[in-house]
């Protein structure tokens, strides 16, 4: 086992285009460190529907050029035998470590197998790419990114020409096309060919924003803006620039792309602590709201003042205030969202009479939605122009949620006023969520058989009246592994997270509100309820 693992870590350094990954993997074969190289070399980074996502280093179980010019000829391989084979592809990639690299391969990959190759000319927001691919009429898209994931990990996001990200059976296709390259030497990689687009993408992308709000509508609405150290600022800039909003006053702190985010623990608005500087800057500016992107930008948190301080509203709140303001715009189209996200959505599409659709996870699923006006999921995501981007957009969205704020500030109220007139509306929907991260991947597996073996007859006191396995599929649901709970009054969706080592719960409860004077007890309630859910699937699932 020894020898041929050392055997196998030094065929692929005879194969590694970087000094960096060389070296540090010569290190290990002079060291004899076998736990690590078995670590990097027990299996090969798996392509899925998220394309690749992991940490930078070298052999197959890490994100590296070798890595990525494999995978890049398979999806090239992939084009061709689709008889695309002389078609655009566009390539986007964030400011993280080795992002530009692993573009610039990707185009020679392109290139080399005869395909044109296009690449964003700098470090731009994903969405810029998803708009680009359609703009452009590219048969695929490659964004290398690893969005909020920490500052060690990269990925790499493939889309196909209908502009929205791959589902199966493509993703296996493709898996099977990086499967079957022996060698990087059979890879060509030309050192020119391909082209470095100019700003006319980013314009045409700027252009389209202004299409997300009303004519005339007020743009007073008064905000702070962090960066998350992503790519976003400049074009957020732009596009608020352009629809007449009052400038963001920035967080200088995390304004610049930085590879290394120094300031949070993780670059993701939803984690502790990674909005606390953006609170310390609406403290002392008091701004209408706070907006964040996350690092590549395409989602959008949202934070208001509660009383005396500010909270980042949930991504289901966003998304429901979002709907309410597009369907008080007189909008037609479907509206659509995940599993896990609110059925709030559905409550307010219902109501204003639009067609309403549930997908599975991620926006690929969304994205595909027959007709889609809107789309959101709960982990800050939105498509508010999916004509333009078929995926999420954190910059559109961004516009969108600070032109309602700009119409309630007219009419002397807030987000938080809308949300309460919602909750009267259709009843408080109140979400949570339970995320565990492991080290020990099997810990998720273990848990998900122990809930499949012995699902819970009730939590929180609430009768379970449908126990549902996803992944024997649905007619609607495409088979997935997940299990979802439905209960009187709530709703429960098990799953791993498809990008980062975590099992999540999503919670929510539904509590009636007769009146406005109600809804401080139907909160209080829903707090009980969420807490009590928790504790109990806690204990059914063993984590």
């Amino acid at each position: 086992m020894h020898d041929d693992l050392i055997a196998r870590a030094k065929a692929w350094l005879a194969e590694d285009p970087d000094t960096e990954t060389r070296d540090e993997l010569a290190k290990l074969i002079d060291a004899g460190d076998t736990a690590e190289l078995s670590d990097r070399f027990g299996g090969t980074l798996q392509f899925g529907t998220a394309g690749l996502r992991g940490e930078l280093g070298a052999g197959p179980m890490r994100m590296n050029r070798s890595v990525v010019i494999r995978a890049a000829a398979g999806l090239a391989a992939y084009l061709r035998k689709q008889g695309q084979g002389d078609g655009l592809v566009v390539i986007g990639y964030d400011a993280r470590h080795k992002s530009a690299d692993f573009a610039r391969d990707t185009a020679a990959v392109m290139t080399g197998a005869g395909l044109r190759a296009a690449v964003l000319p700098r470090p731009l927001p994903t969405p810029v790419l998803a708009f680009a691919i359609r703009h452009l009429g590219a048969v695929a898209g490659v964004e290398v990114t690893a969005s909020h994931n920490p500052p060690r990990d990269n990925g790499y996001k493939v889309y196909l020409g209908d502009g929205s990200q791959i589902v199966p059976p493509a993703d296996a296709e493709i898996a099977a096309e990086i499967d079957a390259i022996a060698s990087l030497h059979d890879v060509p990689r030309p050192d020119a060919g391909w082209e470095i687009l100019d700003d006319s993408v980013l314009d045409a992308y700027l252009a389209r924003t202004d299409a997300v709000l009303a004519a005339g509508s007020p743009r007073t609405a008064r905000t702070v803006y962090t960066a998350m150290h992503g790519v976003g600022k400049d074009v957020l800039l732009a596009a608020f620039a352009r629809a007449g909003f009052p400038e963001p006053v920035l967080v200088a702190e995390q304004a610049e792309p930085d590879p290394d985010f120094p300031t949070v623990a993780f670059p993701n608005p939803e984690e502790p602590g990674a909005m606390d500087l953006a609170f310390a800057r609406a403290r002392d500016t008091d701004p209408d709201l706070v907006i964040a992107n996350d690092p590549d930008a395409d989602r959008c948190a949202v934070a208001v003042k509660d009383g005396t301080d500010w909270r980042m509203l949930r991504g289901d709140e966003v998304g429901a205030l979002l709907a309410a303001h597009l369907v008080r715009r007189g909008v037609t189209g479907t509206f659509a969202e995940s599993i896990v996200s609110s059925s709030l959505l559905g409550r307010i599409a219902g109501k204003a009479g639009l067609p309403y659709e549930e997908t599975l996870t991620g926006f690929k699923w969304i994205a595909r939605v027959d007709g889609l006006r809107y789309g959101y999921e709960e982990a800050l995501g939105y498509c508010v122009d999916p004509e333009g981007v078929r995926d999420k957009d954190g910059i559109t969205a961004a516009l969108l949620i600070t032109e309602l704020a700009s119409v309630l500030k007219e009419e002397g109220r807030t987000l938080l006023d809308l949300l309460d007139d919602l909750a009267v509306e259709h009843g408080l929907h109140a979400t949570d969520q339970l995320s565990v991260r492991v080290q020990d991947l099997s810990l998720i597996a273990d848990a998900m058989r122990r809930l499949r073996e012995r699902p819970p007859a009730e939590l929180a006191g609430l009768s379970v009246v449908r126990a549902e396995d996803l992944a024997r599929g649905s007619g609607i649901l495409p088979p997935t592994d997940g299990l979802r709970y439905t209960l009187d009054g709530a709703r429960v969706v098990v799953r791993p997270s498809g990008t980062e080592p975590k099992l999540k719960c999503y919670l929510e409860v539904v509590v009636p509100v007769s009146a406005p004077s109600a809804l401080p007890a139907a909160r209080t309630r829903a707090a009980e309820l969420l807490a009590a859910v928790k504790r109990d699937l806690s204990a059914a699932a063993g984590i």
